[in-house]
């Protein structure tokens, strides 16, 4: 005779297989990005407070922006719209400058400073892997951060229009801005060159990353050093700058290559062309420095994966 508990039927959560919870090899890696975030404040805060300084400006030149906008009406009409566009050109090019200091120096804390406290024994006991930590410090410059800069940029912006309106709401001057200024024009524009510049300074971060992994001290030295001693060299023994100019375009020429830069002789005409024309994505995904800067990108993430696996605390 069978026992009750061989006739009673299985009950459905034992009938039931242990199947994995979906996406649950994501959320190692969302928690690390959620720690990164709650750790390093800067990564927002900076950019808040370069805006802040950027509305702050706009509010004391707004006693003379009538008097501007007079003058800016009595240019030509491609030099009406660029006088017009300065200002939050401006309040763009700051933030974003900012941000790419925080980029930079948060690489250099980013694998240094848990060495430093040696808060990496703790983070190593958990079920996390160096590739999933490493990969998470790295979307911080590369993603979070442009995308960041972009809703501040744009929040920044918006609200340095709403004083241009009310400030010359009284001289009935304030429907000039939003006719002269290409708004959507401008927004496109900027996310495409936050993705772009991003894309371009990724050997840039991947190599501070590289350090912050290896360095025992003074990481900003050690990062800026062995390229300052190569083109100290370079300058010595040939008496050329092949590898400063190199350094230099890493930093500064994205723009060059995502756009289409067009010079105009001074004294010539400036015809009023869309902005969006200027945006050149295949010039850019055809750009050997691009991909040739993915690959260094994509080595020194696996360097730093290596030595975090085996590099212990300070």
């Amino acid at each position: 005779m069978n026992s009750e508990s061989d006739t009673l039927p299985e009950s459905p959560l034992e009938a039931q297989p242990n199947e994995p919870a979906p996406f649950a090899a994501t959320r190692p890696f969302f928690w690390s990005v959620r720690r990164e975030l709650w750790e390093n404040h800067s990564i927002y805060l900076a950019p808040l407070v370069a805006a802040g300084v950027v509305v702050f400006g706009c509010g004391i030149m707004a006693f003379h922006l009538p008097q501007r906008r007079l003058n800016a009406l009595a240019l030509e009409s491609a030099q009406q719209r660029t006088a017009i566009e300065l200002p939050y050109d401006a309040a763009a090019m700051m933030i974003m400058f900012t941000a790419f200091i925080v980029g930079v120096f948060y690489c250099l804390d980013a694998l240094y400073g848990e060495r430093r406290d040696r808060s990496v024994l703790f983070w190593k006991s958990l079920p996390v892997s160096d590739l999933t930590t490493v990969l998470s410090k790295a979307i911080i410059p590369l993603v979070i951060l442009p995308l960041l800069t972009f809703a501040i940029i744009i929040a920044t912006q918006f609200i340095m229009l709403l004083i241009s309106t009310v400030v010359l709401l009284p001289s009935g001057l304030a429907g000039t801005t939003w006719k002269l200024l290409p708004w959507f024009q401008l927004s496109v524009i900027l996310l495409y060159g936050l993705v772009t510049m991003a894309l371009w300074h990724a050997p840039l971060f991947g190599w501070l990353l590289l350090v912050s992994s290896w360095a025992r001290r003074a990481t900003f030295l050690w990062a800026v050093l062995p390229w300052l001693a190569v083109a100290a060299i370079e300058k010595i023994a040939f008496n050329t700058a092949y590898f400063a100019q190199m350094l230099g375009r890493r930093i500064t020429g994205s723009f060059e290559d995502a756009f289409v830069v067009v010079r105009y002789p001074k004294g010539t005409h400036v015809p009023i062309v869309d902005r969006l024309t200027q945006l050149d994505p295949l010039k850019f995904l055809s750009s050997p420095g691009l991909w040739i800067g993915l690959v260094f990108a994509a080595g020194f993430l696996v360097a730093a994966i290596r030595l975090r696996r085996y590099r212990g605390p300070l």
